[in-house]
């Protein structure tokens, strides 16, 4: 295994797609740790040349720049190599004896995603997609007919249609809550879930940040009003994983879901469930495949056993463990204090236009996700917004526009020109 690289190497390879994955297959693979003794330009502030030097390891043409993390980020190139490299190894040899070190991998990627996120391997479930970690939830939890189940109603269709549908099913109720439109504090967007709860209140199940406003919410805050009551906390991480610096157990939710091809920018078809220690026994899982059985115990220990879901892309799971790795070089800090810097430059260019914001201003209510107000439904100024000036964003709430890191302020410039130019549409 080669030691660490520095900093300036790991850009220099990345940027040059060369970082790939060991001779061996069994070892595993790597894009730097974050950690190194060696000193250069790249070690110290990260400037706005450290983060031109990031994006030249992504494969996008600056003639389209994706500025859409909310739904869908660009792998960098040491992630796609590395899932070309895996499944071109099973191509080559598909049988139980080569696929056998997958399972190593496997394990070596959710120990990583377990300490990117401060919790235990037996508490993560490598699962597809974020959608999949909260149907988990929804149908697995114990609920009885006449439980309430209390959601915020900017959530995402599989955390808040998903129990609409087992209302209508077992007879439970769902109570939608809604927070001022334009938040001040942090306790505005606590006080509507808590007038909430009542005695029937089993779970409660919240985006972290929005996709249809960019809102974030006070998590932690309302996990402790919630468990004062005895409630179930569960998270919709789909905007905070990959962009937030996270610790869980900090955040205090029972259950927690993610994707790896949003803000993460991992592969493909990848998704994180985290189940608390103590919760895992009381959530039954949604698929029973290959596994269950006398040994079930043991081969599916802890948050395992949702993710029995039958054959699995074993090289997507296991580029899983490059994408944590990248996260872990850059510092998971580092990569919000850049998405703040970005879309706040953002926020102020849109602003000093006169163009109203849906996303508030402050950085501790909001994240990466960026939207202005458009007259009608926004279409026509995101695909004019990417046909002429190049800057792929969504027509989700108005124009939103999710900066990452692989975007640099040359970026941000040109999207605010882009909207400049069709200001007159954009006001109506």
């Amino acid at each position: 295994m080669p030691s660490a690289p520095s900093r300036r190497t790991f850009l220099r390879e990345l940027a040059a797609g060369a970082v790939l994955l060991p001779p061996t297959l069994g070892a595993t693979p790597w894009v730097g740790t974050g950690t190194s003794s060696s000193s250069g330009p790249d070690d110290g502030p990260r400037d706005e040349g450290y983060w031109e030097r990031f994006r030249a390891g992504f494969a996008f043409d600056e003639a389209r720049v994706p500025m859409n993390a909310a739904n869908l980020c660009p792998s960098p190139r040491s992630v796609a190599a590395a899932v070309t490299r895996f499944t071109a190894d099973i191509d080559v040899d598909c049988s139980f004896q080569n696929r056998a070190q997958y399972g190593e991998l496997l394990e070596s990627s959710r120990a990583k995603v377990a300490a990117h996120l401060g919790v235990s391997p037996d508490e993560i479930a490598l699962v597809r997609n974020t959608s999949e970690a909260n149907n988990t939830v929804n149908a697995g939890l114990e609920l009885e007919a006449g439980d309430e189940v209390v959601v915020w109603d900017q959530n995402h269709p599989t955390n808040h249609v998903a129990w609409e549908v087992r209302a209508a099913r077992y007879g439970i109720r769902v109570r939608r809550v809604s927070v001022p439109e334009a938040p001040t504090s942090a306790q505005e967007l606590v006080d509507p879930f808590v007038a909430a709860f009542s005695e029937r209140t089993r779970v409660v199940a919240f985006s972290h940040i929005s996709n249809v406003t960019g809102i974030r919410l006070p998590a932690r805050d309302i996990a402790e009003a919630a468990h004062a009551q005895g409630i179930h906390v569960h998270v919709d991480g789909a905007q905070s994983l990959g962009t937030v610096a996270l610790d869980l157990k900090d955040l205090g939710c029972d259950s927690y879901a993610s994707s790896s091809h949003k803000w993460f920018m991992g592969p493909k078809e990848a998704g994180v469930l985290y189940v608390q220690q103590e919760s895992i026994p009381g959530i039954w899982a949604a698929g029973v495949a290959p596994g269950w059985g006398s040994d079930a115990e043991t081969d599916l220990a802890g948050a395992r056993k949702f993710e029995s879901l039958g054959q699995r892309d074993d090289a997507c799971l296991a580029a899983m463990g490059v994408t944590t790795d990248l996260h872990a070089a850059l510092g998971p800090p580092e990569i919000e204090a850049r998405v703040t810097e970005l879309a706040t430059t953002l926020k102020e260019g849109i602003r000093e236009m006169g163009i109203p914001l849906v996303t508030p201003m402050e950085p501790s209510l909001s994240g990466g996700v960026v939207i202005a107000r458009v007259a009608g439904d926004g279409r026509a100024a995101f695909e004019r917004l990417y046909s002429e000036h190049g800057i792929a964003g969504a027509p989700t709430g108005g124009l939103r526009l999710s900066p990452h890191v692989y975007n640099t302020m040359e970026h941000v410039e040109r999207a605010l020109a882009g909207i400049r130019a069709l200001r007159p549409e954009i006001m109506g």
